[in-house]
């Protein structure tokens, strides 16, 4: 499989905010000799040592296994978050396509397959303290999200019962963040008409304190790095949790952003965001905000101790960096990453 010069690797979704950390961290890497990346849409960027490949992994008119010949590892990225008014059509691309590139792996001989599982996969948990990577992951059932990656989990399992030679790696990172990425997450979450100007602290006049809000995050290039280690790594096998330090959560951002924190029952938050979903103005579904209340906090030894990863910056650091994104419309070189202020 590899050659004398390198690894050789494939990127799914590659032009996402994870796919283009991880196509970074890759193409800067010496022992990765080459880097191909699937996505819908070949972009105009050009890293070093990277080619491109047109794919929708969810279509059988393209040839998955012929893209992942003689790879030394796949990295599986790829996933739609919209529309979330119609969860037929996410679990066609997320599991569906999912589970076609678990059977080229297969097909194609690849030696390791890093799936990109989430934070979103575990069950309700707790929120004062950590869990490792035993805890469960069945998702919470109403968040089409939540139930995606569960299901892939249980694919995984599968797969490495019939599969047992080859590594499989599951990362399952807390929310990922980036000043690129700001415009597409405004996008996908806030909706195209929320002006990302807007996030700023002197128009905030106070700022919701919903109990049970608290979450982990992480820089996506952080992120990115994990991903890197895990194809490098011969031994690495299984689940690994991904989170900076502090945990998010009210007082932090009231803090951060010299805002007056004002408690907010959940029903009336979740009345809010069930609202403006059903009228579609805001494209985060109430579902997902139940889940994000119950999402546990991860505790992340595994990773460094057998990867030997650690996050570059903090948790404050990503906000404040995603924050800035947000008012100056930020993004990336590529079509889903691409910039805009307003809708």
């Amino acid at each position: 499989m590899s050659s004398a010069t390198g690894m050789r690797v494939v990127v799914t979704g590659a032009t996402g905010n994870a796919g283009t950390s991880v196509v970074r961290a890759l193409a800067a890497e010496p022992e990765v000799a080459s880097v191909r990346g699937l996505a819908r849409r070949i972009p105009e960027w050009s890293p070093p040592k990277t080619e491109w490949s047109a794919v929708d992994v969810a279509s059988d008119r393209f040839d998955l296994v012929e893209e992942f010949a003689g790879a030394d590892a796949v990295i599986h990225l790829a996933w739609a978050f919209q529309p979330t008014h119609d969860p037929a059509t996410t679990w066609r691309t997320n599991v569906l396509g999912s589970m076609r590139v678990f059977d080229a792996v297969a097909e194609a001989g690849v030696p390791a397959l890093v799936h990109a599982s989430s934070v979103g996969a575990y069950s309700p948990g707790p929120k004062d303290r950590t869990v490792d990577e035993s805890w469960p992951t069945h998702g919470w059932p109403d968040a089409a999200y939540c139930r995606e990656k569960a299901y892939l989990e249980r694919a995984l399992d599968t797969f490495e019962r019939d599969r047992p030679g080859t590594r499989v790696v599951r990362m399952r990172p807390a929310f990922l963040f980036k000043r690129e990425s700001a415009s597409e997450q405004r996008r996908i979450f806030g909706g195209r008409f929320l002006p990302g100007p807007m996030a700023r602290p002197d128009l905030l006049p106070f700022l919701p304190d919903i109990p049970g809000l608290r979450v982990q995050a992480l820089h996506t290039d952080d992120a990115a790095d994990a991903y890197r280690l895990a194809v490098l790594s011969t031994e690495a096998r299984g689940a690994f949790n991904l989170a900076a330090e502090p945990t998010v959560d009210a007082d932090l951002l009231g803090e951060m952003l010299g805002t007056r924190r004002v408690r907010l029952p959940r029903a009336a938050a979740r009345s809010a965001v069930a609202a403006g979903w059903g009228l579609r103005l805001l494209p985060a579904s109430p579902h997902l905000f139940d889940a994000v209340l119950r999402l546990p906090l991860m505790d992340c030894s595994r990773a460094r101790d057998e990867l030997g990863w650690r996050p570059v910056r903090t948790a404050t650091q990503v906000v404040e960096e995603f924050l800035l994104g947000l008012r100056q419309g930020a993004g990336d070189v590529t079509e889903p990453l691409r910039g805009r202020k307003a809708g």
